[in-house]
């Protein structure tokens, strides 16, 4: 019986997660219609795909990257595809004081906030055994984690007030190890424990703000093929459904998005019930002979 137990219940848990996760929801993009949306890095990938969805949903949008020529073109391409409202502010989020300039502007501009996404990273240099570096992964905690949480930090007072959302944009890598990625990894385990416990004392505060993980996979960004493409076996989906699936999953002010669903359900089934050969299914995707050390 004992034995029995050990296999029936984490199916049951398998079977239960499988039932709530892939429960219908209704999106309509009406649900978006004249929100204040801020969307960080949204020069290229996801972001800027999912500028174009918003837009058609006749959201006003501040958006900001690093690249004012690119973004002067996305917001164009913005107010043409229906945008209430489109506007940019340019910068780093490796500069401290950049995450409240961007939400000082949707303040002055709007008096308001109804959705923050943060999907922006820092870009490491190089994918490949770690080599002690400390100060690329202070960089990328900098980036991809600080400047999160201080976006965050000064939104919140205007999204308590809209009973907003909060959408943060992370990886299987902050969810599972993976090799070659571990600066990068640390940085995104560090915003599932963040937002997670911040989702905790929300609930308990009465606080009404959503915050929904995106775990994604491998996407067909032009950062990550030129990155990872070379060393990888698998196939990256579709950037544009990703960026329209985060979209309706913040508005349905869903826990957690993954994506590609099948693919990333089943890692993170497999990572509770049997690690040590999820691990092993990980280190056989990569061709480690293409790394140059």
């Amino acid at each position: 019986m004992g034995f029995l137990l050990k296999i029936f219940i984490p199916l049951l848990g398998v079977a239960l997660a499988f039932y709530f996760y892939s429960a219908s929801e209704n999106f309509n993009a009406e649900m978006l219609r004249g929100k204040r949306v801020i969307v960080t890095g949204a020069s290229s990938g996801i972001g800027e795909q999912m500028a174009y969805h918003l837009a058609r949903m006749e959201t006003h949008l501040l958006l900001t990257a690093r690249t004012e020529a690119k973004l002067q073109k996305i917001v164009e391409r913005c107010l043409e595809l229906g945008a209430a409202s489109a506007r940019y502010i340019s910068g780093s989020m490796e500069n401290p004081s950049f995450p409240e300039v961007v939400v000082k502007e949707a303040e002055n501009t709007w008096g308001g906030l109804d959705m923050l996404i943060l999907n922006h990273i820092g870009y490491f240099s190089i994918f490949n055994y770690f080599d002690g570096n400390v100060e690329q992964v202070r960089k990328l905690m900098e980036t991809n984690f600080l400047s999160y949480v201080a976006m965050t930090s000064s939104a919140l007072p205007m999204l308590k007030e809209s009973e907003g959302s909060i959408i943060v944009v992370s990886s299987m890598a902050g969810k599972v190890g993976s090799p070659f990625v571990a600066p990068y990894s640390a940085s995104k385990f560090a915003l599932d424990g963040f937002f997670s416990s911040l989702r905790h004392e929300f609930i308990m505060d009465k606080v009404n703000v959503s915050i929904t993980l995106c775990i994604l996979g491998y996407i067909n960004t032009d950062s990550a093929v030129q990155t990872i493409s070379h060393v990888i076996r698998d196939t990256p989906a579709p950037k544009e459904e990703c960026a329209l699936e985060i979209i309706k999953s913040g508005a349905l002010r869903q826990r957690e998005l993954h994506y590609p669903p099948w693919l990333v359900k089943s890692m993170l089934h497999i990572r509770d019930i049997a690690p040590e050969f999820l691990d092993s299914i990980i280190r056989s995707r990569y061709h480690v002979e293409n790394l140059k050390r």
